[in-house]
């Protein structure tokens, strides 16, 4: 049959082409979710980019741009942000789960990281691992609404170690045993802490975990300098207290002294307070910018215990969030506290203020300054949540700009992590964790805590739903609290 000689069947096939070419060029993608006309926090290069739109499907950002990108997409549901700022959610990258007859009040804390815009944590050693490992599992899977969790599990120390369920070790092959264990539990990285850790197996420890392709992140012995543990290939110094010592010329010598215990603990603070010199701490900073060991400051908690004699905390209505059980592990830093002397007291003042002032030197020296707070079980005051917005804004008031404290958390996170493909920016291909604020905390860094939404891995939470969850904890709490009071 030759179509050219049937007219009505040539206009039918012309027709349907047409009609497919204009179905091609109009038909639109469709997705889960739009954010229209929102201002875009770019973190990496410190601006903001006004009037854009987010297009987000299965948890993942597919587009962003000018309002014309709209006309690409079909939305099942569409949030106008105008006026509003939008940023990658929040890491914090210290924090603590534990307490093994409180497992169903941290759990409690996954709903009260997100109601805060926390999308990822960083669980820095606990002695509730399997239970910890089962959640980040969940929530992997999408079977659990809370942060993406990466975790240690229970961490590495000497024998009779302060520590509830550490994995102690006195010996290489003990040593040895216990990395197994943990490359059982698929664990993220390694933590080592130096409560009775003896200095030489402490140095092997991070050797032997670098080997297996971890990162390794600890506290510093006394015994040994900073410059030799962040050649043995620590990966992050936790706790800025550690570094306060790289500000002396007398660092080996205390190190030394501290090794054969001829001097005390409060004997080389003293010492390091009268010859600290910032071109000294500059020098030793640089050396581990160069060996690649960063800083983890957790100065929120710090501050918080350093200051215990002028704000006890006792009246904070963030309280009503945390469970009965949770609270009471934060007597035991209130109590020591409570032991200090004058002369004590002040000295704990001094040695925080001496610490926190480093902070902009550690950033001029090119060392990575990663954010995190140690917030959760056993340390006193530091909450879930809302301690590393606390954080962020410590880090700024002690000489960091707002946006060198945002790549603390949602850029220097992942990076320590090697996960910077999927986060750190609001862009095409990355994970669909977004904080979305009534200010821009590029001015302001107090605005983190002005949250208007928070979209994890593409779910959308608006501040009625947010404030509904925290509402739904401090229920929780309350029935928990009636319950112990009625036995």
């Amino acid at each position: 049959m030759n179509l050219e000689t049937i007219p009505s069947m040539k206009y039918t096939t012309a027709t349907i082409l047409l009609t497919f070419v204009l179905f091609g060029a109009t038909a639109q993608t469709r997705v889960d979710l739009i954010i229209q006309d929102v201002n875009i926090v770019d973190v990496a290069n410190g601006k903001t980019i006004g009037h854009q739109t987010v297009a987000v499907r299965q948890g993942r950002i597919v587009d962003t741009g000018p309002h014309s990108i709209e006309k690409k997409y079909k939305a099942d549901k569409t949030v106008n942000a105008t006026g509003k700022f939008a940023m990658p959610g929040l890491w914090d990258m210290h924090v603590h789960f534990g307490g093994d007859t409180l497992v169903d009040e941290n759990e409690q804390l996954l709903p009260l990281y997100l109601a805060w815009g926390v999308t990822t944590v960083r669980d820095c050693a606990e002695d509730i691992s399997l239970d910890v490992i089962k959640w980040k599992n969940e929530i992997n899977d999408g079977k659990r609404n809370g942060p993406r969790i990466f975790t240690s599990g229970p961490k590495l120390e000497g024998p009779k170690s302060i520590w509830p369920g550490d994995l102690e070790i006195a010996n290489h092959d003990e040593l040895m045993a216990a990395l197994d264990s943990l490359q059982k539990l698929k664990v993220d990285f390694i933590k080592i802490t130096d409560n009775t850790m003896p200095p030489s197996l402490f140095l092997e420890s991070v050797r032997e975990a670098r080997k297996r392709g971890w990162k390794v992140s600890g506290h510093v012995p006394a015994s040994i300098t900073l410059e030799d543990i962040s050649a043995a290939g620590l990966s992050s110094i936790e706790h800025l207290g550690y570094v306060l010592r790289a500000a002396t010329t007398e660092e080996a010598r205390i190190a030394r002294m501290r090794g054969d215990n001829t001097m005390t603990g409060a004997e080389a603070s003293a010492i390091t307070l009268q010859t600290r010199d910032t071109s000294v701490a500059l020098k030793n900073f640089r050396i581990l910018a160069h060996q690649g060991t960063a800083v983890v400051p957790t100065m929120n908690g710090s501050h918080i215990t350093a200051y215990l004699d002028q704000d006890d905390h006792i009246h904070d209505d963030y309280l009503k969030y945390l469970g009965p059980d949770l609270k009471r592990t934060y007597g035991w830093r209130v109590q020591r506290a409570l032991k200090d002397d004058a002369t004590a007291i002040e000295l704990r003042h001094r040695n925080f203020e001496a610490s926190a002032t480093l902070l902009p030197f550690l950033e001029k020296a090119g060392v990575t300054i990663i954010a995190g707070t140690d917030a959760g079980f056993l340390n006193s005051f530091n909450y879930p949540g809302l301690g590393i917005h606390q954080e962020l804004a410590m880090m700024v008031n002690y000489g960091l700009s707002p946006v060198s404290a945002l790549r603390a958390s949602v850029i220097n996170g992942p990076a320590f992590f090697s996960v910077q493909k999927d986060y750190g920016a609001l862009a095409g291909g990355k994970i669909a964790d977004i904080l979305i604020l009534d200010a821009d905390p590029l001015k302001d860094i107090t605005a983190t805590q002005k949250i208007y939404a928070v979209v994890r891995n593409g779910g959308y939470a608006d501040r009625q739903m947010l404030d509904e969850s925290l509402k739904e904890l401090a229920q929780w709490v309350s029935d928990k609290e009636a319950k112990e009071k009625a036995h």
